[in-house]
Order: C-alpha cells, then sequence, then structure tokens
C-alpha cells in the first residue's frame, strides 16, 4: 500500500485541511488502479450549495426552537417563529461569510494539519457554531422581537448557553452530516456521468 501513503502524504502537503479522502483500488475499464474520492466541496459553487443546505436546515430546526425555549413551546409560537425565519437566514449568510476565517483561524489553534478528518470537522463545526451563537444570541433576539434592545446583551450570559448547546447539536448531528451527503451524492453524479463518457 505504498502508493496510498505517497497520495496521503502529498494530500497533507497542500495548505488545507478539512477534507478526507477515500483510497480504494478498483478495477477501470481491465485495469486495476488507485481510486479515491474528496469527501468536500470540491469548487465555489459547491461550497454555495453546502452552505445553503446547512444554513436552511439550521435556520428552519434552530430558530424555531430557541424561541419556543423563550417563550413556550405552543403552535403559535412556533408559527410567529416560522415568519422571521427569511431575515434570520439572510443575516445567518452574511455571519457565515464574516466568521469563517476566524472560525477557521481558532481551529487552526486547536488541530493540527496531521489530525483526522473527523478532528478537523469536529473543531471546525465547534469553533463556527460558538462564533455564530455568540453574534445570534444578540441578534437573533433582536429580530424575533422585532426591536434593538439590551435585553439580549443583559441575559446573554443566561441565554447563550442554550442556544450554543442546541446550535451545536443540530449543526454536528442534523445539518452537517446531511449537508456532506448531499456533496457525495453529487459528486458521485457528476463522477459517474465523467466515467460514461470516457467509456
Amino acid at each position: 500500500m505504498l502508493y496510498t501513503q505517497a497520495l496521503e502524504k502529498a494530500l497533507k502537503s497542500l495548505p488545507i485541511s478539512g477534507f478526507e479522502t477515500i483510497i480504494s483500488r478498483v478495477k477501470k475499464v481491465g485495469l486495476d488502479v488507485c481510486d479515491f474520492e474528496v469527501k468536500l466541496p470540491r469548487n465555489k459553487r459547491e461550497f454555495t450549495l453546502f452552505m445553503m443546505v446547512i444554513s436552511i436546515i439550521s435556520v428552519n430546526i434552530i430558530a424555531p426552537l430557541i424561541t419556543c425555549f423563550e417563550v413556550g413551546f405552543r403552535m403559535e409560537v412556533w408559527a410567529e417563529a416560522i415568519k422571521m425565519i427569511p431575515f434570520i437566514w439572510l443575516t445567518v449568510i452574511a455571519l457565515v461569510l464574516i466568521t469563517y476565517k476566524p472560525a477557521g483561524w481558532l481551529a487552526g489553534k486547536i488541530i493540527e494539519k496531521d489530525d483526522s478528518f473527523a478532528a478537523h470537522i469536529v473543531v471546525n463545526i465547534l469553533c463556527s457554531v460558538l462564533l455564530m451563537s455568540i453574534f445570534l444570541t444578540v441578534i437573533g433576539t433582536w429580530i424575533g422581537n422585532r426591536q434593538v434592545s439590551m435585553e439580549p446583551i443583559v441575559l446573554f450570559f443566561y441565554k447563550w448557553p442554550r442556544n450554543f448547546a442546541i446550535s451545536l447539536v443540530v449543526e454536528a448531528l442534523i445539518a452537517q452530516p446531511i449537508a456532506r451527503l448531499v456533496i457525495l451524492k453529487l459528486h458521485q453524479i457528476k463522477d459517474g456521468r465523467l466515467e460514461a463518457e470516457n467509456r
């Protein structure tokens, strides 16, 4: 398995992180070859899709859940929270773009380049959710209440741990895995078409 070690070493020398490769031996066109797959967005278009899937799932679960914890678990509360989702979603997109690099920098301080793919993903999620939840604990309350007030700042340390925990669970266990599955399926479709064209 010398070829897999050489390929892994070459990929780890690149100045990027947070990706996983699956390396296997397969028969293609009658040849025994090394096949590998990268399990993350490959370009800006895929990254946009990836971000859209995560943000839509997250906003539609996290915002109503936090609202219900704040006001009570009743259908009218849920319905009222749903009305605010477009505004919260736009805020989330803006915050993702603002916090993307700081979260990556923070993650880089915690993990090493040689750490596993799972470690990179978990720490990246942790750092992103940390920064996003800090901002959204305040801004999300302003949007939900339809007014800017000192309330979310005064109650920040009461509300933020709950918001962080809910967001972390939704991101790590629901939104990110679904988004990764969408990207994986997209890659399989694209790679299948490429393989069919090359036959």
